[in-house]
């Protein structure tokens, strides 16, 4: 399907700017990731440095802060789009490496791990984010569900992993490709539209369907979050007056750790004599975008058609029943699946429909479906 682009798109600046040049984009992600790091590092490393910056809401809902009955307050609409298996692998071993020297580290769970392609809203009510996704629903210009699979149809990969990180938080780094490794298997045989245009035409496309967008940030970053910082615990040490002060070798034994993992990424995941390791390039979105809403600032929330998340456990070619909070026993023909999208070991996460219509029709059954997996 065709996009209209509007003349405020931010993600249209960048590429006006390089030209619309795939390679001119690729420096812009990688330039913005190695400044930003540098820039952290010298001011993680700093003596000044006062400790991490804790996830306040986080520590209260997860770890030992839990505070029980404390909901988050902030809703979000979003468009994520899920790391492949391998990518997933990869972001698992990372994960062990960083709690070899930080125990305390909050980690994302495996069935949580996204890419946020568009953040359409956050941090508002339960009431306002149902206004917006009665807003997207009623489109008659953009279906949601051609949203979803847009993604499909103009397939970008990302490229050369890296760990990126704060005084708050770590995340798992790619940038766009602009025809690296074009022989392999997986590879798109034209490169010139990039994860940024992906991103341009994704927010044009919420954009049509009179949802307001209003995103935090807009700059050069495709990351996955993978870990965050709720406690101070294994960097402080206790001074003569029984205070605790930031243990700063251990701070820097975290940033060497870092440094370690990112060599071992860029020496075994990128791209190498015409190839590829598994694990090291993201088709993004190849089983579809993923529209969630609700209280998924650590990668939670809801199917955007409210609960009615359809989950199971497929294997082979076995049918395996998906049951909806109604549980009334029905059947649908699988030609009107429009995408499904897997996380942790083939669990079926978000199942979308071809239409509005058949959402309507089939959206409080139970079904039973054979998948080729």
């Amino acid at each position: 399907m065709s996009v209209l682009l509007s003349d405020d798109n931010p993600f249209r600046t960048l590429i006006e700017e390089a030209n619309n040049n795939s390679a001119i984009l690729q420096s812009r992600y990688e330039n913005h990731r190695v400044a930003r790091n540098s820039q952290q590092s010298a001011k993680i490393l700093a003596d000044s440095f006062p400790g991490w910056s804790l996830d306040e809401i986080l520590k209260r809902l997860d770890g030992p802060g839990t505070e029980d009955g404390f909901v988050d307050p902030r809703n979000c609409l979003v468009i994520w789009a899920r790391p492949s298996p391998e990518v997933r692998d990869l972001i698992c071993f990372i994960q062990n490496e960083l709690k070899s020297i930080s125990p305390s580290l909050w980690l994302m769970p495996p069935e949580n791990l996204h890419i946020t392609v568009l953040e359409a809203a956050h941090s508002l009510t339960e009431e306002q984010i149902e206004g917006l996704v009665q807003t997207l629903l009623s489109s008659k210009d953009v279906i949601s569900a051609n949203t979803a699979a847009y993604s499909r149809s103009r397939p970008t990969r990302l490229i050369k992993p890296m760990v990126s990180f704060d005084s708050a938080a770590l995340a798992l780094s790619f940038i766009p490709a602009t025809g690296e490794c074009l022989e392999a298997e997986s590879s798109s045989n034209n490169e010139h539209y990039t994860y940024h245009h992906l991103r341009r035409d994704v927010f044009d496309m919420v954009r049509q369907t009179k949802v307001p967008v209003a995103s935090r940030y807009i700059v050069p970053s495709a990351h996955v979050t993978i870990a965050r910082f709720i406690t101070q615990d294994g960097f402080v040490v206790k001074g003569s007056n029984d205070t605790e002060t930031v243990d700063h070798a251990r701070v820097r034994m975290l940033i060497d750790k870092i440094g370690e993992i990112n060599q071992k990424l860029e020496n075994e995941y990128w791209p190498k004599e015409g190839a590829i390791r598994e694990g090291g390039e993201w088709i993004v979105g190849q089983e579809g975008l993923v529209i969630r809403r609700g209280r998924l600032w650590y990668g939670g929330g809801d199917a955007h058609l409210g609960e009615d998340i359809l989950t199971a456990r497929p294997a082979g070619p076995m049918a395996r029943r998906l049951t909806t909070n109604q549980e009334i026993a029905g059947s649908i023909p699988a030609s009107v699946i429009l995408f499904y999208s897997y996380v942790a070991e083939s669990t079926l996460k978000d199942v979308f429909f071809l239409s509005n219509d058949t959402i309507s029709s089939h959206a409080h059954n139970s079904y039973t479906f054979s998948y080729p997996f």
